[in-house]
C-alpha cells in the first residue's frame, strides 16, 4: 500500500518536480498540493495523509505554524521540513513545532527518499549538512534568549502577526481567520504591548527576524 503524501510549497515548479520524482518510487503517492501553510493544514485535516512535506517560507501561514497545527490536529501525520534555510533558528523551531525531520532543498533526491522512509518509520531525520554545529548553536541560542516569539505570543497572535506583516488590513485579517475586526484589533494591541512595538513597520521587522514571514514569496 502506498504512503499518502501532501506537498506544501509556494513554488509550483518545486511541487511539480517533487511529485514527478516521488511518484517514480513504489510506495509513494502524492494526494494533494498546497501553496501556503493554511491550505496545508486544511488538506491535512481533510485527507489525514501519512506525510506532509513542508516548506517554511510560505504566505498566509508559515510552515512552522502550519506544522504546529497539523501535529496537534492530525497526530498520525508526519511532517518533514524541506527548506532552503540551514540556520539553527529555523531548524529548531520546526522541530519544536513537531516536525519529524528537516532536509535542505539542495539535497540529492536519494536523501529525500531516505528522509521520507526514516520519518515514516517513526524515526527522526536531519539533513547531513545541518547536524552537529547547527543544533548545538540552536540549543545555546535558546538558552541565552528569553523573549522569543514562541514564548511571548500565543498561536493566534503569531497568525495575526504574520498576516499583518504581509500587508493584510485588519478587515482582511479578520475575514481570513473568520473572526471579528474587533478581535483582530484586540490581538494586535496585545501583540504590540507584549513586544513593546507600536507600529506595523516594527512588527513587520520583528516577524521577519523571527522567521514568521519572508516577504519575498
Amino acid at each position: 500500500m502506498s504512503h499518502r503524501i501532501v506537498l506544501a510549497d509556494d513554488h509550483k515548479i518545486i511541487r511539480d518536480g517533487l511529485r514527478s520524482l516521488l511518484e517514480q518510487n513504489v510506495g509513494f503517492k502524492v494526494v494533494a498540493e498546497a501553496d501556503n501553510g493554511r491550505a496545508a493544514v486544511e488538506l491535512a485535516r481533510d485527507l489525514r495523509p501519512d506525510l506532509v512535506i513542508m516548506d517554511i517560507g510560505m504566505p498566509d501561514l508559515n510552515g512552522i505554524e502550519a506544522t504546529r497545527q497539523i501535529v496537534a490536529d492530525c497526530p498520525r501525520t508526519k511532517v518533514l521540513a524541506l527548506s532552503m534555510h540551514a540556520r539553527a533558528q529555523f531548524v529548531g523551531r520546526m522541530l519544536e513545532a513537531g516536525a519529524s525531520g528537516y532536509l535542505l532543498k539542495d539535497s540529492a533526491f536519494e536523501e529525500l527518499v531516505e528522509a521520507i522512509r526514516t520519518v515514516l518509520a517513526n524515526r527522526a531525520y536531519l539533513s547531513k549538512e545541518i547536524t552537529g554545529v547547527v543544533i548545538d548553536d540552536y540549543i545555546q541560542r535558546r538558552a541565552d534568549q528569553r523573549d522569543t516569539v514562541d514564548v511571548t505570543l500565543t498561536p493566534r497572535e503569531r497568525e495575526i502577526l504574520q498576516l499583518l506583516a504581509e500587508g493584510r488590513s485588519t478587515k482582511e485579517t479578520a475575514a481570513e481567520l473568520h473572526v471579528s475586526i474587533k478581535t483582530v484589533e484586540t490581538h494586535r494591541q496585545h501583540i504590540m504591548d507584549k513586544l513593546g512595538i507600536h507600529n506595523i513597520a516594527g512588527l513587520t521587522k520583528f516577524a521577519i527576524q523571527e522567521g514568521l514571514t519572508e516577504l519575498d514569496n
